[in-house]
Order: C-alpha cells, then sequence, then structure tokens
C-alpha cells in the first residue's frame, strides 16, 4: 500500500512514482490543500452539495492526509495505471478509486493555476507583457484514444501519420521549454497549420517562430519565422540548404523534448481510457502545468533569452 510517509523516505523511487522530487511535491502541496479544503467546505466526496455536517477524514480512510491524496492522484498520471491496478495500490475498492480520481483531477487543476503554471487556452488569455522580443516554438502533438463505436468518429479521429485513433494539440514553448500555450484538444487527424489558424494564437511584434514542414504556409504578421527548406517535388536540396536546415533543426528540437517532458506523465502518452466529457482536454492541460512547475526547480540548460 503506497503512502506518502514511506515513499517519501526513497527519494528515487518517489520521483519514479509521482514524476516530482519530494521537494517539489511540497511545494506543490500547500496549493492543492487550499483547493481540497474549498471544495470540502461545499461539497461531499461524492461531489454532492454539503448540507449541515462538516468535512473530516475518516479513521480507516484510504486516503488518510492531504499528503496521500496528492501521491494518489500524481501517480495515477504519471503510471496511468488501470483503475483497478490503482486501486490496489492504494488498498480501496475500484469504484472508490474512480470516484477519487474524478474528485481530484479538478483540484490538482485548480492548484496549478493558483501557481500559474498553466498555459492560456485562448488569445485573449496570453499576456505578452514580458515576453518581448522573445523566441518561441511550436509544434502538434498527438495522443491515443481507444477505437470510437460509431463509424464516423472512427474516421474523425482515425490519423493516418500515426496509424491509429488519435487526439491532437498544438503546444508553443518559450526559449525556456515552458509550455506557453495549448490549443483546444482536438481530432488526430487535423493538420498542424489548421489547428494553429483556428486556435489564432498570436506572438509579440519582432519575435522569432520556429517550427516545421508541418505548418508550412503559417506566418503570422509581424513574426520572423525559421523553418526548414522543403525537398521540391523531383528535385534535391543544395548543400547550404541542408546545411541550414540541420542548424534549424537542433534548435528547433527543444519543442520535442518539451512535449517529451509533458508526456512523462503516461496518462497523456498511452492509449487514454477516460470517457468522461472533458477530462481528454483537462488531462493534458494538468500535464503540461505539472511540467512547467516542475521547470521551477529543475530548469533545462536552454538559454532563456536566445536559442
Amino acid at each position: 500500500m503506497l503512502r506518502y510517509e514511506t515513499l517519501s523516505q526513497k527519494p528515487r523511487r518517489f520521483l519514479s512514482m509521482t514524476g516530482y522530487t519530494v521537494e517539489e511535491f511540497d511545494a506543490l502541496l500547500p496549493s492543492f490543500k487550499f483547493c481540497f479544503e474549498q471544495q470540502m467546505q461545499t461539497h461531499t466526496l461524492e461531489n454532492q452539495p454539503r448540507t449541515h455536517r462538516r468535512y473530516t477524514s475518516y479513521r480507516n480512510s484510504p486516503l488518510p492526509t492531504i499528503q496521500d491524496k496528492l501521491l494518489f492522484i500524481l501517480v495515477y498520471l504519471k503510471q496511468a495505471t488501470t483503475q483497478e491496478v490503482h486501486a490496489i495500490l492504494f488498498a480501496m475498492s475500484q469504484p472508490k478509486a474512480n470516484q477519487w480520481i474524478h474528485l481530484l483531477l479538478p483540484l490538482l487543476e485548480e492548484a496549478l493555476a493558483l501557481q500559474g503554471e498553466l498555459p492560456p487556452r485562448t488569445p485573449e488569455a496570453q499576456s505578452l507583457s514580458e515576453e518581448l522580443e522573445q523566441f518561441f516554438f511550436h509544434d502538434g502533438t498527438e495522443r491515443p484514444i481507444n477505437r470510437p463505436k460509431d463509424s464516423g468518429s472512427q474516421k474523425t479521429y482515425y490519423s493516418g501519420k500515426k496509424k491509429q485513433h488519435t487526439l491532437k494539440n498544438n503546444i508553443v514553448i518559450n526559449a525556456g521549454c515552458k509550455i506557453w500555450f495549448l490549443t483546444d484538444t482536438c481530432e488526430g487527424k487535423k493538420h498542424d497549420k489548421k489547428v494553429a489558424d483556428e486556435a489564432g494564437y498570436t506572438f509579440p511584434e519582432g519575435s522569432t517562430l520556429y517550427q516545421d514542414t508541418g505548418f508550412q504556409g503559417y506566418r503570422p504578421e509581424g513574426v520572423v519565422v525559421m523553418q526548414p527548406t522543403k525537398k521540391p517535388r523531383g528535385g534535391q536540396l543544395t548543400d547550404a540548404e541542408k546545411s541550414i536546415n540541420q542548424a534549424i533543426s537542433s534548435i528547433r528540437i527543444r519543442v520535442e523534448h518539451a512535449i517529451g517532458g509533458v508526456k512523462r506523465y503516461r496518462i497523456v502518452k498511452d492509449k487514454l481510457r477516460l470517457w468522461k466529457q472533458g477530462v481528454r482536454d483537462r488531462l493534458m492541460l494538468i500535464a503540461c502545468g505539472l511540467h512547467n512547475f516542475r521547470l521551477n526547480f529543475r530548469p533545462w540548460n536552454y538559454s532563456n533569452n536566445a536559442p
């Protein structure tokens, strides 16, 4: 049975199970505790409006402390176990595990929002005041899902690129590899450029944007776009073009690293089994927020000003 008190005594195992060091976990805990206590003041564990009885943790509760509750949800996101397996890890039934998962997910999202680590989702929510004359990178990322039962949905969500049914988001990062913008979740077959056009995210005038050839034709006004030259049909690239492409790709690779950082949480890497409305988009947002929060403690060796 997993408990914070015992697992925190083994730092390497704690990091492997949660994706966070004990220090990072403890830094996130106060915000998570605040959100949980606020929720319990007005709602029960079953998410029903609370009437007269205030919340108290039962003596035989499978998650007796706030540390155990945060551990429970982080381990679920990191390991992406089935709910039956997750229930066994925390000594509870599968229905109880399901109840706790759907209770704690939005609270974790709120805690990351309090920390200011959730990326904006709309152009209106973007703040450009601190991002003037910066370098940006964007790319699309897909997540596998179970094959939909409906034939129309099967066609909608089938990605020819991945040869399976997927969801897609575009991710925009800054030079420090923090997620700067996250688009809405859409069907996996949608083209990266079309997702960017529909999302309408913007960049500060005079900034530089690195992108791959999947964004062919995407040219935001007032932004310098660095993109590899596409090989002409039936032709070849010159040695100079190949050299420039290689240089651009070596800089642009950091967006791939950022996506990998988000997908440390296997819940957004493995095939998603949750079907509740809105949970697919919420999971990606939370994973991005966890990635951003982690970089405050373990920044990557990239310049924050220039590639």
